[in-house]
């Protein structure tokens, strides 16, 4: 359960009231000098937080002159419970039980007697008691800050526990791709390269060659990517530099199967109705154009889109075409990636089944939508749509 602190200004209204009142019990109107410090003392209470000590000095000698001790108690707790000052404190203790000991204008301070002794020892422990609460609500208030501090020291060591742990794992996928992935990319291109000039078939020599220049790509961003890995939350680097729409078209080309690719990204581009149709056609223009105005961010999944749909035609579907539409309408650019039926089965190939997952989650973190699904000609279509100016 957690305790709920009362406002200050209340609880000092409520103190100001208290000590009224005990100026109501103890002063009577008869006595105008003993009435006005005391109501002095009682009133100084709204500014106890402010000035605590001198809300304690101008308490004193109400204290002195009459019985109303409410507001010196209250002061000398709220002085004790903000100064750190213990001689201090002794010394308003020690003032707090003269002034409470005598009573002008006949004072009696005759040590020898026990009732004196017995008052004094009673005044002192009353001044002694508001002097050891507020050095207590000081001390608590302090745990307090020192809890907070220790749980957010606490919280930063598990958080630079967290990151080494994950810097060694980063370091040891680092290792694992260099020494595995590498090695293997490497002896695919080797043997392309060997069989593109071992051959005489100009159609296994240019696949030969695809294959060497895919597996030489492979390698330079895999060698980014090692790097970062490595790095292990140093300095910023870029996995690799980072690819944009203006490489689609060599994408496209070099995408090992039949692809088209039409582009539109005029911001001012409107779909225009399909002839007999109520269904809006695309108006591409062929070939590549430059994406003025569009985020790198946006870029960049359009350009992870189309990859990753063209390596799926590529795996999934062999032997059929592709066609890829960019089109940019409005305040929206969408991507549609079409291919024909396969005309050959697939092969066997590995797959995680998250490419599709990690295009949603990208368009999601920009604020648009990724969908798929079969066409009517035995085909298969991605649709990607995101907001021209992407989302932070």
């Amino acid at each position: 359960m957690t305790s709920r602190r009362v406002p200050a200004p209340l609880m000092d209204a409520v103190l100001v009231g208290v000590a009224l009142l005990d100026v109501w019990v103890n002063v009577t109107v008869a006595e105008p000098l003993r009435l006005g410090f005391a109501l002095a003392a009682a009133f100084a209470l709204a500014l106890r937080r402010r000035v605590p000590l001198l809300v304690f000095l101008i308490a004193l000698p109400a204290v002195a002159l009459n019985d109303a001790i409410f507001a010196g108690l209250a002061a000398l707790y709220t002085l004790a419970s903000l100064s750190r000052r213990r001689i201090l404190l002794v010394g308003c203790a020690l003032a707090f039980t003269v002034c409470d000991m005598i009573s002008l204008p006949s004072p009696e301070l005759d040590l020898t007697k026990a009732a004196t002794l017995i008052t004094l020892g009673y005044t002192a422990a009353t001044a002694a008691a508001p002097v050891f609460l507020g050095q207590l609500v000081q001390t608590r208030r302090d745990l307090s800050l020192r809890l907070v501090e220790i749980s957010e020291a606490r919280d930063h060591e598990r958080l630079l526990t967290t990151q080494t742990v994950l810097a060694k794992e980063r370091a040891q996928l680092a290792r694992e791709m260099h020494d595995v992935v590498s090695h293997q990319v490497s002896l695919i291109a080797v043997r392309a390269g060997a069989l593109q000039v071992g051959t005489r078939d100009p159609e296994i020599k240019e696949a030969a060659a695809t294959i060497r220049r895919l597996s030489v790509q492979t390698l330079d961003e895999l060698r980014h990517m090692v790097g970062v890995l490595r790095a292990s939350g140093g300095r910023p680097a870029e996995l690799t530099p980072q690819p944009s729409m203006a490489d689609l078209q060599r994408l496209v080309d070099g995408s090992g199967i039949q692809a088209e690719l039409h582009t539109d990204l005029s911001p001012s581009a409107e779909p225009r109705p399909a002839p007999g149709g109520d269904a809006a056609a695309p108006g591409p223009a062929d070939g590549p154009q430059t994406p003025d105005g569009l985020p790198p961010t946006v870029q960049r999944a359009v350009y992870r889109t189309v990859q990753e749909a063209l390596t799926n035609v590529r795996k999934h579907a062999p032997g059929a075409t592709a066609l890829v539409r960019v089109r940019r309408c409005g305040g929206a650019v969408r991507v549609t990636v079409t291919n024909t039926a396969p005309t050959r089965p697939a092969l066997p190939l590995p797959s995680a089944h998250y490419g599709l997952v990690s295009l949603r989650q990208r368009a999601e973190l920009l604020g648009g939508t990724v969908d798929s699904g079969p066409t009517a000609d035995g085909g298969y279509e991605l649709r990607l749509e995101l907001p021209a100016q992407g989302r932070a």
